[in-house]
């Protein structure tokens, strides 16, 4: 797989994922999850996934046991969704930095905006 389809087959699952995750489980575990990034590999065999966790680290560690748990359920959704020969195996991490990412992203598009004007 090429790195522009990774890259698109990356979205398409992070999105997924997050709307899956986001509103159609019933587990209250996971209610304070986030999907921050995805990163599929060359071969398409394998998808990391780097998330986001709110509460106290107990609550943190359930919520990641319970996306372990649902992730038979998390990949056969993601078969039905996306027309992909494999859907690939599901890898789930705690995203540790996602306030510098959030603020990143903040400060991207804060630069975007100014970029236009001309200072006199």
């Amino acid at each position: 797989m090429d790195e522009r389809r990774s890259l698109r087959v990356s979205e398409a699952i992070r999105e997924e994922l997050a709307e899956i995750i986001g509103f159609e489980t019933d587990d209250p575990r996971l209610l304070a999850v986030d999907v921050q990034a995805v990163h599929v590999s060359v071969d398409g065999r394998h998808a990391t996934i780097r998330v986001g966790l709110r509460g106290s680290e107990r609550e943190q560690r359930e919520s990641l046991a319970a996306l372990e748990h649902a992730r038979g359920y998390l990949r056969h959704e993601l078969a039905l969704r996306l027309s992909l020969r494999h859907v690939p195996e599901l890898h789930f991490g705690h995203d540790r930095n996602q306030d510098v990412e959030t603020r990143i992203d903040f400060l991207l598009r804060r630069a975007k905006k100014s970029r236009g004007r001309t200072e006199k």
